[in-house]
């Protein structure tokens, strides 16, 4: 077996991983965010009626897993920032032809990426427990919706990168992410129940990703159970798929120019 691809998906997440460490700051507030979703949004509708299927739970500890997935989204769509840095300094061009796999250095930064930002949503998830949330955890449960939202992850951020490579420009990725998170969002499960929605949005909801990983990941903390894990693998799966191999070939095309 060849160890070169594997050692440049090695060395890319090590630069990842040694980049965001160094940048303790803009680590940190990625986290007031959803800190700030827990404490305003978490109490200020305390008393909402979650409706049928949700009786005696607090909206604190229904809105968390939503927040997690939420935490998920929002650093997912900005992982191109760091390719269009690579980009306009000319590195990212250098590094692509230096190696026979750009597929695997780009799989590298995606790896790094994923595994921080299920960092972040445990996080978020112990700070809402913290804070109050009520949960009952099936940790079988749990690692088949985690893996669910790793999927989640890694499609979103690598049509992130995607963008990134395409556009090679910073404001495109700042119209990015508030074109793909608010809509996603606001027509998701994350902050209110499908049958609590209007129709038109709750057929909208359904077929929103976001949903499928707010919903499992309800599932397995607040009541214990296990997901569909045919219903949530299966799309995440060719969505993770089908955005990184857009990402992949636009990595192969930043090589040649």
């Amino acid at each position: 077996m060849n160890a070169a691809p594997f050692y440049v998906m090695q060395q890319t997440a090590r630069r990842s991983w040694l980049k965001t460490l160094r940048r303790p700051v803009p680590l940190s507030f990625s986290f007031v965010q959803p800190l700030f979703w827990i404490l305003i949004f978490g109490f200020l509708f305390h008393r909402y009626d979650l409706g049928p299927g949700y009786f005696r739970i607090p909206y604190l500890t229904f809105v968390l897993p939503g927040i997690c997935a939420m935490t998920v989204l929002f650093g997912a769509s900005q992982a191109g920032i760091e390719v269009v840095r690579d980009l306009q300094t000319g590195f990212a061009q250098r590094m692509a032809r230096a190696t026979p796999y750009p597929g695997w250095m780009l799989g590298g930064k995606l790896a790094a990426d994923v595994s921080r930002l299920l960092a972040q949503a445990l996080v978020v998830g112990m700070i809402g427990k913290l804070l109050g949330a009520r949960l009952w955890i099936d940790w079988g449960a749990v690692l088949v919706s985690a893996l669910g939202l790793a999927l989640f992850a890694l499609a979103y951020a690598s049509l992130s990168c995607w963008i990134a490579l395409k556009t090679r420009a910073q404001e495109s990725m700042a119209v990015f992410v508030h074109v793909v998170n608010m809509p996603l969002l606001f027509t998701s499960t994350a902050l209110v129940p499908a049958r609590q929605m209007p129709g038109w949005l709750e057929a909208v909801a359904r077929w929103n990703p976001l949903t499928l990983v707010s919903d499992a990941l309800r599932t397995s903390v607040l009541f214990g159970q296990m997901p569909d894990a045919a219903r949530l693998l299966l799309p995440l799966l060719l969505l993770a798929v089908l955005c990184f191999a857009g990402a992949r070939r636009a990595m192969a095309k930043a090589a040649e120019d």
